[in-house]
């Protein structure tokens, strides 16, 4: 079928707007904390069941020491303090604002590569970063009565929105280093679907870690007493199961599926959209206006991570 990855890849991108919206929903109601811990657990159990029906294992096999290293490192980084942020930011800005911070994931990615791993970044990549961030700084600041800029959302928020997006580009950096550890650990005999099922097994082994960094940290303040609050709130946990099944198990099987069949750069892109497509429904369901900057300030940062892919 012609451009099946790049069809494949706008489902992705809906996928992960629907994520964004079922997440938003579900923080505001269980708490970011609650949300996060039963996201994890729900994917590491349909994680398990795909490794099982796949490759006859229902857990991480081959996983050497480094690669669970690298991993668990990208998990704390990117799940722990990234999504903390990121869940703690819809609670304050709500899901739109949440996700234009993550724009700024692909040029922090980049930046940390670049200081880790050594890869080059060219001029048109600092070029890509400023725009992406001149695109989020026009959205979120405003001229007051006295001329000075100021923020139009909490402080707290574009924090929380900062550190969201930090915590996904260095976490991405950290997990690719992580595969290639667990690549290099897989021995020849072992099954042949083991290859394209990787991603999947690395993804259970950061979901795994994920989920008892956040039980750790709800310990640590005492408040692991929510679960049984969260439990009683159906609708909640409603939004918290799809907000799963939407993100981590379709979205990451599908963003997996959409690079098999079109180039990298343009899958990323398109898979990319979600701060453009969650404008409209949000608005709609928390009547809220948006104003034309905050639109052309999203098309502006999505601008420079179009750039980034595919310059």
């Amino acid at each position: 079928m012609e451009h099946l990855g790049e069809i494949i890849s706008l489902v992705v991108a809906f996928s992960w707007t629907i994520t964004a919206l079922f997440a938003n929903e579900a923080s505001r109601r269980l708490g970011a904390m609650v949300v996060n811990v039963i996201r994890m657990v729900l994917a590491t159990l349909f994680l398990a069941i795909i490794l099982w029906i796949t490759v006859g294992s229902p857990y991480p096999i081959y996983a050497d020491g480094r690669a669970w290293f690298y991993l668990a490192l990208s998990a704390l980084v990117g799940y722990v303090f990234g999504d903390f942020c990121l869940f703690n930011s819809y609670v304050v800005i709500g899901a739109r604002f949440g996700q234009l911070f993550m724009t700024l994931a692909p040029p922090i990615s980049a930046i940390t590569g670049w200081l880790l791993l050594g890869e080059v970044m060219s001029w048109k990549s600092w070029l890509a970063m400023m725009v992406t961030i001149s695109g989020i700084a026009l959205s979120i600041l405003s001229k007051g009565d006295d001329s000075k800029i100021k923020f139009n959302l909490p402080l707290k928020g574009v924090l929380l929105g900062i550190g969201a997006g930090l915590g996904q580009g260095v976490g991405l950096v950290l997990s690719k280093i992580g595969l290639e550890h667990y690549s290099a650990a897989i021995p020849s005999d072992a099954p042949e679907a083991m290859a394209s099922m990787l991603p999947f097994a690395s993804t259970m082994i950061r979901a795994i870690i994920g989920g008892l960094g956040f039980i750790v940290w709800m310990g640590l303040q005492k408040d692991l007493g929510k679960f049984r609050t969260a439990v009683k709130d159906r609708r909640g946990i409603t939004f918290a199961t799809l907000t799963t099944l939407f993100g981590p198990v379709i979205g990451v099987s599908l963003s997996l599926a959409a690079v098999q069949y079109t180039d990298t750069g343009i899958a990323s892109t398109l898979m990319a959209l979600t701060p453009v497509l969650i404008i409209a429904p949000y608005a709609i369901i928390y009547k809220q206006k948006v104003k034309a900057k905050e639109i052309l300030g999203v098309i502006l940062s999505m601008t420079g991570v179009a750039m980034f892919f595919l310059l």
